[in-house]
C-alpha cells in the first residue's frame, strides 16, 4: 500500500511539475533553439552533443522558470479561468512559496548551463526570463501592447541556437528572430480570438483592437504577410552565412500561402474554430520552416 501511494505521490509531482513548467510549450522552444544551433554549426561533423546537450536542458529550465514565476504571479488570475484554474498553484496542489523556488532553481541551473556554453547565449537567457516575467506578464491586464512586448522573449529561442553554436550574435541570428518575432502575432493573437471570453475572465488583454473583429483579423493578415516575407529573406543573399537554396525558398513560400490561407480564412468567418484552426496551422508553420532550413542547410 506505501509503495503504491509513493509511486502515485511521485507521479503527482511529476505531472505538476509539467504543467508549472508549462512541458509542451517548453518543449516547442527548446526545439527552436536546437533548430538554431544546427543552422549555426560548420557541419554535422562539428557538432557537439554535449553543447547541444546543455543548450536542450538550459533552454528548458529557462523557459520552464519563465512559466513558473509566471504562474506565481497570476495565481488569483489563473483561477478565474477555465483553462488555468487546475494549474497546481491556483488548484492548491503547489504553494506559492514552492513554485517559487522551482522558479528560482530553474533560472539559476538555466543560465549556469547556457554560461557553459557562452556568455552571450547565457545573456540572452537571462533577458528572455526577465521580460517576460517582469514587463508581459504585468501588461497583460494593462494593455494589448503586451503580445509585443512578449513577442521579444518569445523571438529570442531561435536565434539562441545560433549564438550558442557561434559565440556571436550578427545578421545571421537577427534573421532568425526576426522570423519567430512575426510568428507570434498571428499564433497568439489566434489564441487570443478563440479564448477571448476565458481571458475576459481574468480582464486580459490579447487582442489588438480588443475585440473579435475585422481590425483584429486584418492586422492578424499582415502579420503573417510579414512573417512570409521575412522568412524569405535567407534566400536573398543579405544575411550572411544564413542562406537557404532557391528549392527551399519555393517550399518556405508555398508554406507561407499555406498559413496566410487561414489567416485570411480567420478574417472572412471570423469564429472560434477559425482562430483555433490557425493556431495549429502556426505551430506546423513554424516547425516545418525549422526542418526546411536544416534539410536545405545539410543536403545541398
Amino acid at each position: 500500500m506505501n509503495a503504491t501511494q509513493s509511486t502515485l505521490s511521485l507521479k503527482s509531482v511529476y505531472i505538476d511539475f509539467r504543467e508549472i513548467t508549462k512541458a509542451r510549450l517548453a518543449i516547442s522552444v527548446v526545439f527552436s533553439s536546437v533548430a538554431g544551433f544546427m543552422l549555426g554549426i560548420a557541419g554535422f561533423d562539428s557538432l557537439n552533443w554535449m553543447t547541444l546537450l546543455k543548450l536542450a536542458v538550459g533552454g528548458y529550465c529557462m523557459v520552464g522558470a519563465s512559466n513558473a514565476f509566471n504562474q506565481v504571479i497570476e495565481k488569483d488570475l489563473d483561477a478565474l479561468m477555465d483553462r488555468t484554474k487546475d494549474r497546481p498553484v491556483p488548484a492548491g496542489r503547489m504553494s506559492k512559496s514552492t513554485a517559487l523556488i522551482i522558479a528560482s532553481l530553474l533560472t539559476i541551473i538555466g543560465i549556469v548551463l547556457l554560461y557553459t556554453i557562452n556568455p552571450k547565449t547565457a545573456m540572452f537567457g537571462a533577458i528572455s526570463i526577465f521580460l517576460y516575467t517582469s514587463l508581459y506578464t504585468p501588461l497583460k491586464t494593462m494593455t494589448s501592447l503586451s503580445v509585443f512586448v512578449g513577442a521579444f522573449p518569445g523571438a529570442i529561442p531561435f536565434m539562441l541556437g545560433w549564438v550558442a553554436a557561434t559565440g556571436e550574435f550578427g545578421i545571421e541570428a537577427g534573421t532568425l528572430f526576426l522570423i519567430q518575432f512575426f510568428w507570434q502575432f498571428p499564433h497568439f493573437w489566434a489564441i487570443g480570438w478563440f479564448l477571448y471570453e476565458d481571458y475576459e475572465k481574468a480582464g486580459f488583454f490579447m487582442l489588438p483592437t480588443g475585440k473579435k473583429d475585422k481590425g483584429t483579423a486584418l492586422q492578424v493578415i499582415l502579420y503573417t504577410v510579414w512573417l512570409i516575407l521575412a522568412s524569405l529573406l535567407p534566400a536573398l543573399g543579405f544575411t550572411g552565412q544564413l542562406f537557404i537554396t532557391p528549392v527551399a525558398a519555393v517550399v518556405v513560400f508555398l508554406l507561407g500561402l499555406w498559413m496566410l490561407f487561414y489567416s485570411v480564412k480567420l478574417y472572412k468567418l471570423r469564429t472560434a474554430k477559425a482562430a483555433r484552426t490557425l493556431m495549429l496551422v502556426s505551430v506546423m508553420y513554424i516547425t516545418l520552416l525549422q526542418l526546411v532550413y536544416i534539410f536545405d542547410k545539410f543536403l545541398r
